[in-house]
């Protein structure tokens, strides 16, 4: 079943987000396309989440190392979520911590875009809005990326840029989170 757009609101709200960072780690990401661009918009998209106060939750696949390096740290307070499914729904332990946060937008960013953020994605109940951050997704090969991204669309997956996102986020110029956010908009 198609997921509705009609449902939520077409700009992507703060109060209703969460921020999943699925499987960017250090056995993985040596192998996937212009991997050094994708972390380094997921680590603006985690440090805005905290000026914001949006939570996020952090997956890792078993046998694939730890996350690297440059997000494990600025989500270090986030227990990473040990998982065998693809899909972080397959875990129950991905489920109850969801569960935790009363939020129904989730905004989903790692590696690989047509595996475990696609399965993540066309897996995740209805009643919750999925959000794929383009260029904070990413495959060892573009084209399977790009697969992803169409058959998400063609699911009713909002897919986004990390640009969209963090300006949606702040809603509005002149406020003190937006200047608090300023350095991570240059």
């Amino acid at each position: 079943m198609n997921r509705t757009k009609n449902s939520f609101p077409a700009l992507i709200q703060r109060e209703d987000s969460l921020l999943i960072v699925i499987d960017v780690q250090n056995k993985l990401a040596p192998l996937i396309h212009d991997t050094p661009q994708i972390v380094a918009n997921i680590v603006k998209l985690v440090r805005l989440a905290r000026v914001v106060e949006v939570p996020a939750l952090l997956s890792e696949q078993e046998n694939l190392g730890e996350t690297v390096e440059e997000i494990r740290l600025e989500l270090k307070e986030t227990p990473p979520l040990r998982k065998l499914s693809f899909s972080c729904f397959g875990e129950e332990a991905f489920t109850r911590r969801l569960k935790a946060h009363d939020r129904r937008t989730l905004i989903l960013t790692g590696m690989e875009a047509h595996i475990c953020v696609a399965q993540t994605a066309l897996q995740a109940p209805l009643d919750y809005r999925i959000v794929v951050i383009a260029d904070a997704a990413a495959s060892r090969s573009p084209s399977d990326r790009d697969m992803a991204f169409e058959r998400l669309r063609e699911n009713g997956v909002t897919i986004v840029s990390t640009e969209m996102l963090m300006y949606e986020w702040l809603e509005r110029a002149g406020t003190d989170t937006f200047r608090a956010a300023l350095p991570l908009l240059k």
